[in-house]
């Protein structure tokens, strides 16, 4: 347990930061397996869902939620994974 007041005031802040993370991250992985679920199946479907997933990378990457790098890493991968379905 945090002892002087900034501590806590500190504690109070990281559990809200986190709440907020960990939906952040969960709609990112929502629409990340969305998108490899259409890739599979219907490939019209996700060439709609790309730009929002790139979409919603980028903007992970921006309030580093995501690291750059791996923001680059899946875009690239999911692209080359729609390609790949011809």
């Amino acid at each position: 347990m945090p002892n002087t007041k900034s501590a806590k005031k500190a504690l109070r802040q990281n559990t809200r930061r986190k709440k907020v993370n960990d939906k952040k991250t969960g709609e990112l992985k929502l629409l990340i397996k969305q998108f490899k679920k259409s890739a599979a199946s219907n490939k019209e479907e996700a060439k709609k869902l790309l730009p929002k997933v790139y979409e919603k990378l980028d903007k992970s990457a921006k309030i580093n939620l995501i690291k750059k790098n791996t923001a680059a890493r899946l875009k690239s991968r999911l692209s080359k994974k729609l390609s790949l379905k011809k």
